[in-house]
C-alpha cells in the first residue's frame, strides 16, 4: 500500500511539472515544419504557420476535425453532408487545400469532398496551417493551403494502452483505443477509432426550389444516421542509429443510413450510402549526419463509395460507362460507384550547405486509378504527374531570413510547368515580418474531365464533366506582421490569390448538354466543370492571444471578399459570380482557466464562441449567418484519469432553412457530451515515462 500511494504522488507531482513545462513552453518552443518541410521554432519560422497545440486541443475537446478547426480558427467553413466535409479556407475549396496526415497526404476525395472522419481527433498532437499556395513544395493541391495534422508519437518504453469514451447528444458516440509497444529497437501503434451519431432533423419542410415550398411532412434528415470504424496499424525498427523503418496500414469502414419518406423524387431513399477505404505505407529516414537526412515514403490508397440497397429499385445498367438498359437491383445488394486508388511516392533530402542555408531537395510520382461505371465515360480514367522541387533557406542575412523555392511538374495530359515561391522574414526584437510570393498549378482531375452523374434530388440533377478544362494556375501575395510583448502575441496578415482558368461547377442550358442524356433524364438542372475567366479572393487575419499561467484569453477575425467571371454562352455576356460558401466575416474567440487544486487533481474549464456572417451561393439559396457558444470542462486526476465534460451551442441556435436549400451550420441546437479517457503505462521502470524532455519532443522529426 505504501508503495502505491508513493507512486500515486509521484505520478501527480510529475504531471504538475509537466503541465507547467507545457504552459512555459507553448508558444516558446513550439517547434513547425509543415511552412518549409524543415524545422523551425513557431516564432522564428520564414513562413507564416498557425498552429493549434496540444494544449489547445485538450481544452476544447472537440468531436471531430471540423469541429476542432471552425472552433478554434476563423480561417475555415464547413459544409457538411452526406458526401463528406466541404472545407474551404480563405475563400478557396476542397481541391485548393491539401490535408497531410504526418506529411502525408489524406486520400477520401468523394465528390470533391474530405471524408475528414478519416482523422482519429483522440490521436492528434498538433495541427499546423500554412496559408497560401504552397505549390512549390507541395504539389498541385495546396493552392488555398496546407493543413498538417500531427499525430501524437508514443514513446514511452514498455506496454502503453489507453482508451477514451466520448458520448453526446443525439446517440453520439466516439470511441478510441490505442495500444503502443516499445521494445527496444521496434515499435508498435494500434489505433481503433469508432464514431456513430443517430442524425438529427432540423425541419420537415422541403424546398422545390428557391422560392416555394410545397412539402411540410419531409422525412429527409438535416444530417443522416451514420456509422463509421478505423483500424491503423504503424511499426517503427530502428535498423541502425542512424536509418529508421516504418510500415503502416489502415481499414476504414462507413455507412449512411437514409430514411425513406412518401414523396417520390423528393424523400424516397432506396439505398443507403457505404464507404471503404484501405492504405499501405512503407519508407524511411536515413539520417547521414547530425543536419542533413534523406527520407522516402511509397504510398497506396483506396477509396470506394457504394450504394447498399434497401428496397427494389429499377435503375439504369452501363456497360463501360455507357447506358445499356434499366437494371434491377433488390434488398441487400451493392452498386459499386467509385474507386478511387492513388500511388504516391516521395523521396525528400535535406541538407546543411555552407554560409548558414539550408537545401531541401525531392522527387514526387503520383498516379491516380479511378473506377466509376456510371459516371465516368469508358468505365475509367487515369492521371500520372511527376515533379522535382528544389528549396533553399539562406540565414546569412540575419535578422532577415529568405527562402525560395522552385518546382519542375510534369503531367501527362497537360505537359510541364514551372512554379517559384520567394519567401522573406525579417526579424526587429520582438517583431516579425514575413512576406511570401508564390505560384500553383493545378490540372483538372479525372473526376472533373471525365465524370456524368445523375442526382435526384427534387428533381433530376445531372453533373457533367469536362474533357475541355485547362490547368490552373495561380499567384499568391501575402504580408504579415507578428509582435509579442510579455504575455500578449497578436499577428496580422493580409493576402491576395489570383486564380486563372479556376475550375467550378456552373450552371448551362439543357441545350449544351449531350441530347442522349438529356432525353434520358429530362434533369431540371445541368451543371457542368468549367474553367472560369479568373477568379480572386483577398482578406485580413487577425489573431491575438494573452496566456498566463492559470488564464488565457483570445481569438482571430478573418475577413474575406472574393471575384470570378464567367463567360455566359447562352446571353453571350461575361457575368460575375460567387465562389461558392464564401463569407465576408468569420471570427470565433475563448477564454480559459486552468488550476491545480491539488497535486492530483487539475481543473481546466473554458469558453468558445464563433460567428459567421451569411455565406453566398450561385444556386440554391445563400447559407444564414450564426453564432455559437461552448462551454467545456477538463478534469484530469494524476497522469492516467482524463475526465471531459461540456454544452454546446449554448443558446439552442438552429437553422431550420428547407432541405434543399444551403444551410449556414447543421447543428441540432443545445447538445451535451462528456468523455473519459483512462491510460496505463507498464515501462521497464516506473520512471520511465515521467523522465520526458519536452524540449527534445517538440525538435524531433514529424
Amino acid at each position: 500500500m505504501k508503495k502505491w500511494v508513493f507512486g500515486l504522488v509521484l505520478s501527480c507531482t510529475a504531471q504538475t511539472q509537466m503541465a507547467q513545462n507545457v504552459l512555459m513552453t507553448d508558444s516558446i518552443q513550439e517547434v513547425v515544419v509543415t511552412g518549409t518541410g524543415t524545422q523551425h521554432l513557431l516564432k522564428d519560422a520564414p513562413v507564416q504557420t498557425e498552429v493549434i497545440s496540444g494544449r489547445q486541443l485538450q481544452q476544447y475537446a472537440g468531436k471531430s476535425i471540423e469541429d476542432i478547426l471552425s472552433g478554434l480558427t476563423a480561417s475555415f467553413a464547413f459544409n457538411e453532408n452526406d458526401m463528406g466535409s466541404h472545407l474551404q479556407m480563405n475563400g478557396l475549396g476542397n481541391s485548393y487545400v491539401l490535408i497531410l496526415i504526418d506529411g502525408r497526404r489524406l486520400h477520401g476525395d468523394n465528390g470533391g469532398e474530405n471524408d475528414l472522419s478519416l482523422i482519429d481527433p483522440h490521436n492528434i498532437e498538433k495541427i499546423e496551417i500554412v496559408k497560401g499556395a504552397s505549390s512549390a513544395l507541395y504539389g498541385s493541391d495546396a493552392i488555398a493551403g496546407v493543413i498538417n495534422i500531427i499525430t501524437k508519437k508514443h514513446r514511452e518504453q514498455g506496454v502503453m494502452v489507453e482508451n477514451t469514451s466520448r458520448f453526446g447528444s443525439y446517440g453520439d458516440i466516439r470511441q478510441h483505443n490505442g495500444i503502443a509497444l516499445n521494445f527496444g529497437k521496434f515499435s508498435s501503434y494500434t489505433n481503433f477509432q469508432l464514431q456513430h451519431s443517430d442524425g438529427w432533423q432540423n425541419t420537415s419542410e422541403e424546398a422545390l426550389s428557391q422560392t416555394e415550398y410545397h412539402i411540410t411532412d419531409s422525412r429527409n434528415k438535416t444530417v443522416n444516421r451514420h456509422t463509421n470504424w478505423q483500424i491503423a496499424e504503424h511499426l517503427t525498427y530502428q535498423l541502425t542509429p542512424k536509418i529508421e523503418l516504418y510500415a503502416d496500414g489502415s481499414i476504414y469502414w462507413k455507412r449512411i443510413y437514409r430514411p425513406c419518406g412518401k414523396h417520390p423524387g423528393v424523400d424516397v431513399k432506396t439505398y443507403d450510402m457505404q464507404y471503404n477505404n484501405a492504405s499501405v505505407s512503407v519508407g524511411g529516414k536515413w539520417k547521414l549526419n547530425e543536419t542533413d537526412v534523406i527520407t522516402l515514403d511509397a504510398d497506396w490508397k483506396r477509396h470506394a463509395y457504394k450504394y447498399v440497397y434497401t428496397d427494389t429499385t429499377l435503375t439504369d445498367g452501363y456497360v463501360n460507362g455507357r447506358f445499356t438498359n434499366y437494371y434491377p437491383y433488390f434488398p441487400g445488394d451493392v452498386d459499386l460507384q467509385s474507386d478511387q486508388r492513388l500511388t504516391h511516392i516521395t523521396l525528400k533530402g535535406v541538407f546543411r550547405l555552407p554560409y548558414q542555408q539550408q537545401l531541401s531537395a525531392g522527387f514526387d510520382y503520383r498516379y491516380d486509378w479511378l473506377e466509376a461505371p456510371m459516371r465516368v465515360n469508358g468505365g475509367k480514367a487515369t492521371d500520372n504527374t511527376q515533379a522535382l522541387y528544389v528549396q533553399d533557406e539562406w540565414a546569412l542575412l540575419n535578422p532577415l531570413y529568405l527562402t525560395a523555392g522552385l518546382r519542375l511538374t510534369r503531367n501527362e495530359g497537360f505537359g510541364t510547368r514551372l512554379t517559384p515561391k520567394l519567401s522573406a522574414m525579417l526579424k526587429v526584437n520582438d517583431l516579425r515580418l514575413r512576406a511570401t510570393w508564390s505560384q500553383g498549378y493545378k490540372t483538372p482531375t479525372p473526376k472533373e474531365l471525365h465524370y456524368q452523374y445523375v442526382r435526384n434530388m427534387n428533381g433530376v440533377l445531372l453533373y457533367l464533366g469536362n474533357s475541355d478544362l485547362k490547368a490552373q494556375t495561380s499567384n499568391y501575395f501575402g504580408l504579415s506582421a507578428e509582435y509579442s510583448i510579455g504575455n500578449l502575441t497578436m499577428t496580422l496578415s493580409g493576402y491576395y490569390n489570383k486564380v486563372d482558368n479556376m475550375i467550378a461547377l456552373v450552371t448551362i442550358p439543357a441545350s449544351e448538354a449531350p441530347g442522349d442524356l438529356i432525353v434520358q433524364y429530362d434533369p431540371r438542372r445541368v451543371r457542368q466543370y468549367q474553367n472560369m475567366e479568373d477568379a480572386k479572393t483577398y482578406g485580413v487575419d487577425f489573431t491575438a492571444r494573452y496566456q498566463t499561467k492559470h488564464f488565457t484569453v483570445g481569438g482571430s477575425y478573418s475577413y474575406l471578399d472574393s471575384k470570378a467571371h464567367q463567360y455566359d454562352t447562352e446571353d453571350e455576356v461575361m457575368k460575375e459570380v460567387t465562389i461558392d460558401g464564401m463569407a465576408h466575416h468569420k471570427a470565433n474567440w475563448y477564454a480559459t482557466w486552468n488550476h491545480d487544486f491539488t497535486k492530483c487533481y487539475h481543473l481546466g474549464i473554458g469558453i468558445y464562441g464563433r460567428m459567421s456572417s451569411k455565406r453566398y451561393y450561385q444556386v440554391d439559396g445563400d447559407g444564414k449567418g450564426y453564432q455559437i457558444w461552448r462551454l467545456s470542462t477538463t478534469h484530469q486526476f494524476g497522469k492516467n484519469y482524463r475526465l471531459e465534460a461540456g454544452v454546446d451551442n449554448i443558446f439552442n441556435y438552429v437553422d431550420k432553412t428547407p432541405h434543399g436549400l444551403h444551410l449556414g451550420t447543421t447543428t441540432p441546437g443545445t447538445t451535451v457530451y462528456a468523455s473519459l479517457t483512462i491510460r496505463f503505462n507498464k515501462g521497464k521502470k516506473l520512471t520511465n515515462k515521467y523522465k520526458y524532455n519536452l524540449n527534445q519532443r517538440n525538435n524531433e522529426e514529424n
